[in-house]
């Protein structure tokens, strides 16, 4: 308990919050990774094209199983052990993708790389124990880019690797980094052992009495789940756009992707104007900027240059509303309390990376059935029920951000 009092009355470091930024970008990429790859890991595995959309699902479903069964370890065990132990469980798993000869077994590890990925989850709210209450928010909007930068640079990262060595060499490169990233935090991290009050049964039946009794909780994990939703469509249909009205080859594709990497910028800023009281404001602005973001590619849906060219702007524009949009949300969650942050944690990201696993399914489909006009209609209409579900929100809760 001393322990743990005392990371609290400290600052976080800048060389720490690097190292934490760092580890949850090169942690979370391993989430998407995949999806430039279906292509060639299908052939490879034999895997279906049908079946093949399993292997970005399987990945997202062991991300969500680890958000609600290992994420709320992190208020009860030791979480430099917590960290290690899951992040070999992650190496092990890219490992036996890596050498998979059939489908069944790679899917099985692409399971538990989402579940040790979840690793990211941990070290997030790990940063605000570490840090004062004046500079929380500027924390965890550092940190969070580094997250965002691993998942933005994840996609074009992978394309390249696999053009020149193959899709295997991405799932072995990931597994060298993520061990020698283990051994790091195992000797810099510093140690947190919460005080566990309840057995682990416990822990995870009082997941649903949090979510019902916090309703910032549902609301502010309601507000992301539209906005990751609109922003995964996003990212899955617009490839299929650029490749078939813009005769796009992979590695345009791939130089597009890194386009939205400028939105990362927007987590630390919408950081450090939280710490200032202005998060009511920002979470209204970011709703508004996605929605015209995905407007004016509906609008505007040609062949055109110009059409091309709003493709770019609005990679960059939805990414920067997501992205500070999810810092605005941590941030007033990490602000409920310190026993349950780790809880607080997994069932806020849990909710809304199933809004964005709901938003890549609609694009598919939607492209599927209805082409571009259709998908991002849908991409309209995602931020869009965030925002009229924004204007219900009560001014009582103005106190808690």
């Amino acid at each position: 308990m001393q322990k743990e009092q005392a990371l609290k009355e400290n600052h976080i470091s800048s060389w720490m919050m690097f190292m934490l930024a760092a580890a949850c970008g090169l942690i979370v990429a391993n989430l998407y990774y995949a999806q430039t790859l279906v292509g060639p890991i299908s052939v490879s595995t034999g895997l279906s094209s049908t079946a093949a959309g399993l292997i970005v699902t399987l990945t997202q479903i062991g991300y969500v199983v680890g958000l609600l069964f290992i994420v709320p370890l992190s208020d009860i065990v030791e979480n430099r052990r917590l960290t290690v132990i899951t992040l070999m469980v992650a190496v092990g798993a890219l490992l036996v993708a890596a050498f998979a000869a059939n489908a069944p077994l790679f899917l099985t590890a692409s399971l538990f790389i989402g579940t040790g990925s979840v690793v990211a989850q941990i070290l997030v709210p790990y940063a605000t124990y570490l840090a004062s209450e004046e500079q929380r928010g500027r924390v965890v909007g550092n940190v969070m880019s580094g997250l965002l930068l691993g998942i933005m640079f994840a996609r074009p990262v992978a394309s390249f690797i696999t053009s020149i060595w193959g899709w295997q060499a991405v799932f072995i490169f990931s597994a060298v980094v993520i061990t020698l990233l283990a051994i790091l935090l195992s000797r810099f991290l510093p140690e947190r052992k919460p005080a566990p009050s309840v057995s682990y049964g416990k822990l995870i039946v009082s997941l649903g009495t949090l979510l019902k009794q916090t309703p910032i909780l549902r609301r502010r994990a309601l507000y992301q789940a539209c906005l990751f939703g609109a922003f995964s469509l996003f990212w899955t249909v617009v490839p299929l756009r650029l490749a078939d009205d813009f005769g796009m080859s992979q590695q345009g594709i791939a130089w597009f992707a890194l386009v939205g990497v400028g939105g990362a910028v927007a987590a630390p800023i919408a950081g450090r104007l939280a710490d200032k009281g202005w998060s009511k404001w920002l979470t209204g602005l970011a709703m508004i900027i996605a929605t015209l973001s995905f407007l004016l590619i509906h609008l505007f849906h040609s062949h055109s240059t110009f059409a091309l060219i709003l493709l770019f702007i609005s990679a960059i524009t939805l990414d920067m509303a997501v992205s500070g949009n999810l810092v605005l949300g941590q941030r007033v969650i990490y602000s409920l309390g310190s026993e349950a942050r780790g809880r607080l944690n997994g069932i806020f990201m849990a909710i809304f990376f199933v809004g964005g696993a709901v938003g890549s399914s609609l694009g598919g489909w939607a492209y599927a059935y209805g082409g571009w006009t259709f998908a991002s209609l849908i991409g309209v209409i995602l931020p869009l029920l965030a925002l009229v579900y924004f204007f219900t929100e009560k001014r009582s809760t103005k106190a808690v951000e």
